[in-house]
């Protein structure tokens, strides 16, 4: 058991103190803290870490589905964060922005694509499909037109040709 714990369903008026007074009620607080958002509102959830696996758990019995400021709150054991968030390069999870199915450099669809390859300039995806019309190849309109462009190119080439 770990004695660090998520605090999540939070009303977005609750603070550090708040939650460090509540959580005092079941034991130690060694930390308590409200994750904001760059511009210092809640993003509606927090950690408490208590002084002992023993607090801890006795906090979970008592705060899992406590009810603070009409909301159902949600406590259980906080999860150690495998690797780093980063928004930049981070291919095991697609690249640039990692909540997207693919990206810049990684692997997978590109951003919001719906055709297949990889990253920015794969086949028919990455960032730039994410303007495409729709098809299923993910290629805009100006790609196909382009494309039809070469091919009555080679046409006319090929019967001057012959």
């Amino acid at each position: 058991m770990n004695k660090r714990l998520y605090v999540g369903n939070l009303s977005y008026n609750v603070n550090d103190k708040e939650l460090n007074d509540l959580f005092a009620q079941v034991g130690t607080v060694v930390y308590a803290k409200v994750i904001t958002r760059t511009d210092g509102k809640s993003k509606g959830f927090g950690f408490v870490e208590m002084s002992t696996e023993e607090e801890a758990k006795t906090a979970i019995e008592k705060y899992e589905g406590f009810m603070l400021n009409n909301r159902e709150m949600k406590v259980n054991e906080a999860k150690a964060q495998d690797q780093p968030r980063s928004n930049f390069g981070n291919t095991g999870r697609g690249g640039y922005g990692n909540n997207r199915r693919g990206g810049y450099s990684g692997s997978g669809s590109g951003y919001r694509s719906s055709g297949s390859g990889s990253g920015y300039k794969g086949s028919g995806s990455g960032y730039k499909s994410r303007f495409s019309d729709g098809n299923s190849s993910g290629k805009s309109d100006l790609n196909l037109k382009l494309i039809k462009l070469r091919k009555d190119l080679n046409s006319k080439l090929n019967k001057n040709n012959t």
